[in-house]
């Protein structure tokens, strides 16, 4: 299957088709056991030299107290650090699950040879001088692949970090890293090996753990894919943070981060960093759609198709981490907030709605039992403001009693570091409440200094802290957001009977005649066998032709002039609306033949496309365009002439499920105009989750087709359908069907 097209068969669970000519990835992915859990090691470019990665790697083994065996292998040294060294990977006697690759570029290609010949199970490859560095290292890279695919052997790298297993039975520290994290339940990949030390570091210094550390560097051959794959099904991992420039497979990605995160028997949330937020396609889009979809949209709508959380920042993805990794899910949006300071109350409480939490609304029995135990001067409704002077018991009272509330779900406790304020011993209240409740509990104790005992109290239990009042509600929004998904609807992609047949010859003619772009008439019969509400329409050659056709047409009606020269017809004065008579449309037919021809004088007029004026309604557009790695990018907004200025749309990757049209539906800012306003009837949703639909399905069929722009859509009131107003179609004229 080529990259750009999609296939229902190939959406099946466990196939994700890849961007490879020989290769096909299943949900199972490739076996990588021994490079996660290996009995034997190869240190292959050890050294003695203290400053160099091949000294650093090979202590790291050592100091990690890795549980298998360690072979460093250098020509030039009998032993290292008292540790026997060999010449080379074949004079190691014993099997060899993993290989580590310090060597130089120039050389990685033959050793890697030499660990495909003696069996190596699995390599990594520290080196850089590949792909990164030019033309040649791009060879260097291509043999790499070449070299592991021949041998079954699985190769992460080149220009990696390298990778770590905190599982005690394991203990490897197979990197360059200064220091081996503490275990955890959070894995992290990276593209960057640079980053990946600055993750260290910072996690060193919040005591934050992780399962497995990952960096995965060019990825000549492992990749993220591969990865995904493993962490899905490792009982060390409850979350996973990923850092990534690019993507081998988007609609794989799709695929297996759908199932990890909400499919699984044991679902796993997926925090993305995606670097790249403004790079834009090198080639000049033909349509709306294409004019406004940038690398940057494709991947916001792979990753809400994943139910994968994109962070803008290393802060916020570890903010987001610690409360997934330490805290039950939310049942609802429902947060109470417990302060002993208003001015942090009331900022807490802003970022709630602002982030779309519901502050709860206690039962009278809350307020109630609030009074018994709080000052008469503290506020009993949400947020629960305890007073300056509250102590531990204070707090202990008003958890409690909060949480107790059927309306709550999750609670965020705010202190300020007051003179009175025993922190330390809030913090174990907490930290008790916390482990007999099974609502959610984050905390902002603000400060850093005078609350870091109480801090540490807290992160050693399992409840996290944020030093400021933005933190809590952001990372409540963000489990809100992910249990929504894990519970959603299940829906299928729905596949309409069509005429796929009738759609092919159309697109063939244009494909043989190197026609880029299908004049109306012809987009409008492509349109038409696949289902879409076409209006009453015709082409007509002649003025007496055109006459004759109103019969069948009726009025009132809209001309549109027709040529493969002209692609803006309203420009030219090439589009008449409401004519109502014969006499209209005759008169029209000579005008504008005649205005276009002196603005148009190379244009070939075919003739004049007549269509039956459509029933009022909301205009939208919903579009296609082909990327050569995602394959057809769906587009969805409110339509006309404004909307590259507006810009209110949303894109997904097709093949589209039918709640995942609806959604495109929803999440435009312009949704309550859809919905009706001001008494007005809602416009008809349904028509366009179908349409949505349906041009997903034609987009998937058809991969001659490079962009597609209906706008208007025009739609309806409720129950009364949609209706196609104009459209484009562009095709690739270099297209070559596959035999």
């Amino acid at each position: 299957m080529n990259s750009n097209q999609c296939d229902s068969k190939d959406f099946t669970r466990g196939t994700i088709a890849k961007n490879r000519k020989t290769e096909k990835f299943t949900a199972q992915g490739r076996d990588l056991k021994a490079m996660f859990e290996p009995r034997t090691v190869a240190v292959i470019g050890a050294s003695r030299r203290k400053e160099t990665v091949g000294y650093a790697i090979l202590n790291n083994l050592i100091q990690a107290g890795f549980k298998g065996a360690i072979y460093p292998v250098n020509p030039k040294a009998d032993s290292i650090d008292g540790v026997r060294c060999y010449a080379s990977i074949q004079e190691v006697t014993v099997p060899i699950d993993l290989a580590v690759v310090i060597v130089p570029s120039a050389s990685a290609v033959e050793v890697l040879e030499s660990c495909g010949e003696k069996g190596v199970k699995a390599v990594i490859i520290i080196s850089a001088g590949f792909r990164e560095v030019g033309e040649e290292g791009a060879k260097r890279e291509n043999q790499v692949r070449e070299i592991s695919r021949r041998y079954n052997m699985p190769v992460l790298g080149p220009n990696c970090l390298g990778l770590i297993n905190t599982d005690p039975i394991i203990s490897m520290n197979a990197s360059f890293s200064r220091t081996m994290p503490r275990p955890g339940n959070i894995a992290f990949l990276s593209q960057s090996g640079a980053l990946c030390t600055a993750i260290l570091d910072y996690a060193k210094a919040e005591n934050i753990g992780f399962s497995k550390f990952i960096s995965f560097g060019n990825k000549a051959d492992i990749n993220e894919l591969d990865l995904l794959s493993y962490l899905k099904d490792d009982s060390k991992t409850d979350l996973i943070m990923m850092y990534v420039e690019d993507l081998v497979d988007g609609r794989g990605f799709i695929q297996l981060a759908r199932e990890i995160t909400g499919d699984a028997p044991r679902p796993k949330p997926i925090l993305v960093i995606k670097a790249g937020r403004t790079a834009q396609g090198a080639k000049a889009a033909q349509s709306h759609t294409g004019s406004m979809m940038g690398s940057d949209e494709i991947y916001d709508a792979t990753f809400a198709q994943s139910g994968v959380i994109r962070v803008n920042s290393v802060e916020e993805i570890f903010d987001l981490a610690v409360a997934f990794a330490n805290q039950p899910l939310p049942k609802s949006k429902r947060v109470a907030i417990i302060t002993n300071a208003g001015g942090p109350g009331i900022m807490t409480t802003d970022a709630c709605v602002r982030y779309g939490l519901d502050i709860a609304q206690f039962e009278s029995s809350t307020i109630e039992a609030l009074k018994k135990v709080l000052p008469p001067t503290a506020n009993f409704s949400n947020p629960v403001d305890v007073i300056g002077d509250a102590q531990h018991d204070r707090y202990e009272n008003a958890l409690k009693i909060v949480l107790n509330d059927p309306n709550v779900d999750s609670v965020i406790v705010v202190l300020t570091p007051q003179a009175m304020t025993d922190i330390e011993e809030i913090a174990k209240v907490i930290v008790t409440i916390s482990k007999e409740t099974q609502k959610t509990i984050l905390t902002c104790f603000m400060g850093f200094v005078d609350v870091a005992f109480g801090v540490k109290i807290l992160e050693d239990n399992h409840v996290p802290n944020y030093p400021y009042p933005e933190g809590p509600p952001r990372a409540l929004a963000a489990m809100c957001r992910y249990k929504q998904w894990v519970e959603r609807p299940r829906t299928s992609v729905r596949l309409f009977p069509v005429k796929p047949s009738q759609a092919r010859s159309v697109l063939k003619e244009a494909v043989d005649k190197k026609q880029l772009l299908l004049t109306i008439d012809r987009a409008m019969e492509v349109l038409r066998a696949y289902g879409f509400p076409v209006l009453p329409c015709s082409l007509a050659t002649t003025e007496t032709e055109a006459a004759s056709q109103t019969k069948k047409i009726g009025f009132p009606l809209a001309m549109k002039i027709v040529s493969d020269q002209i692609s803006h017809k309203f420009d030219v004065g090439g589009v008449r609306l409401h004519l109502k008579s014969t006499e209209d449309v005759t008169q029209a037919f000579r005008e504008m033949k005649e205005k276009v021809s002196k603005q148009m004088s190379n244009a070939q007029i075919r003739g004049v496309f007549l269509q039956a004026m459509s029933k009022p309604g909301k205009e939208v557009i919903i579009g296609m365009k082909r990327d050569p790695h995602f394959g057809p990018i769906v587009m969805f907004g409110m339509g006309g002439v404004y909307v590259e200025t507006i810009r209110d749309v949303i894109f997904r990757v097709a093949p589209i499920r039918e709640l995942g049209a609806r959604r495109m539906v929803e999440s435009v800012r312009s949704f309550p105009i859809l919905k009706g306003v001001r008494g007005e009837k809602p416009a008809d949703i349904n028509a366009i989750v179908e349409c949505l639909q349906r041009l997903s399905q034609l987009s998937c069929d058809e991969p001659s087709i490079v962009e597609i722009d209906i706008n208007p859509l025009m739609v309806h009131p409720e129950g009364d359908g949609a209706s196609v107003i104009d459209a484009r179609i562009v095709v690739d004229p270099a297209f070559k069907e596959k035999k």
